[in-house]
């Protein structure tokens, strides 16, 4: 090779930007798949929160007869709660009383729990309102929901081994 030659080869940057894409492309990629996969898992945890807010809210508006008297048996072994029950989770899990499309696409492995407790304080509180006749408190409808996170990148072998999306609401039973 003549000096020339070799001058002019080291001298060529034709192929610089190209070079530089290789290295930053796999980086670029990452990037926008990590912010994917982050959108779609708050995006999903939004719907459950939502969900489950929107269930106690529609649990708690039933009537107090619906409801044990607190002290009693818990409240899913009790008709006509298990109507009440059975209704609060097919509206967390589709978003319609009468049943249809899961809000998440997991929801097979998920759970939710409708629960009620009673507010007694500390023995000394006086309630007033609705809830002045009640001697041992206030009534307050649970309802949790865990279900697995299904990733979006799951068909290219991405997977967050046990990511759960947890909510937990709480609600007085306001017998409206």
């Amino acid at each position: 090779m003549s000096n020339g030659l070799l001058r002019r080869l080291l001298a060529n940057n034709g192929g610089a930007a190209a070079a530089e894409m290789a290295l930053v492309t796999p980086l670029l990629l990452l990037i926008m798949a990590g912010g994917l996969e982050v959108g779609n898992y708050f995006m999903d945890e939004h719907r459950l929160v939502k969900a489950v807010r929107d269930g106690a809210r529609f649990a708690a508006r039933k009537d107090f007869t619906y409801f044990q008297a607190c002290n009693a048996a818990p409240v899913d072994t009790v008709a006509p709660i298990e109507n009440v029950v059975a209704d609060t989770q097919t509206l967390i899990r589709t978003s319609y009383l009468s049943g249809g499309t899961d809000q998440l696409s997991n929801w097979s492995g998920g759970t939710i729990s409708v629960t009620t407790r009673c507010s007694t304080g500390d023995g000394t509180t006086t309630y007033g309102g609705i809830y002045k006749d009640m001697a041992n408190g206030a009534r307050k409808v649970e309802i949790s929901a865990s279900v697995n996170y299904l990733p979006v990148l799951a068909p290219f072998g991405f997977s967050l081994m046990g990511a759960k999306l947890n909510a937990k609401q709480e609600a007085a039973v306001s017998g409206v």
